[in-house]
């Protein structure tokens, strides 16, 4: 019976990670997809949208796994629906390591939480920065052009982050 029992819990607890991975991966997709605005500065401009408010939340609430996947497929799977296909390889590595990164680092640094999460946040933002400044440089063959993404990246991720700050410690007594 207790064995029973234990694989019924852990089927449970398999259910509800598929579910919340599934959540925050829609959640991703959908506040990349239709909240966001193309910068018209040079190179690719870089695009403004709030893609990365969920993703912070599922690193920050549900953990480096969650986050990852949130932000890795969530933001590749736009890529592939919305016309920057060639994006998509990129975006899957570049945006599930800022997933990973900032739930790995909410979750292991000690102190203050909003100090830590503003910590994941900037690191989140250095991997976007230099991760798509170089995916720039390889698809346009061009080591300037991809300058002019930088500020799109850096407001992206300074939105996001003013949005999620406060949040984060809430939601995840809420998810507890």
């Amino acid at each position: 019976m207790d064995s029973t029992f234990s694989s019924t819990g852990a089927a449970r607890t398999k259910t509800r990670a598929i579910v919340i991975n599934a959540l925050f991966i829609t959640l991703t997709l959908v506040a990349t997809m239709f909240i966001n605005i193309k910068l018209p500065i040079m190179g690719n401009g870089g695009l403004i949208h709030l893609g990365n408010v969920p993703l912070f939340i599922a690193a920050f609430v549900y953990g480096k796994k969650t986050g990852a996947i949130a932000g890795a497929f969530g933001m590749a799977l736009f890529d592939l629906l919305s016309g920057w296909t060639i994006w998509a390889p990129f975006t899957f590595v570049i945006v599930g390591a800022m997933g990973f990164t900032a739930g790995l680092i909410s979750e292991k640094v000690p102190g203050k939480r909003i100090i830590v999460n503003t910590l994941a946040i900037a690191a989140a933002l250095a991997i976007k920065v230099v991760g798509y400044y170089f995916a720039e440089v390889i698809l346009y063959a061009n080591w300037i052009q991809p300058f002019g993404s930088v500020p799109g990246n850096v407001l992206q991720v300074v939105i996001a982050g003013l949005i999620v700050l406060p949040l984060a410690g809430r939601l995840k007594k809420i998810a507890g």
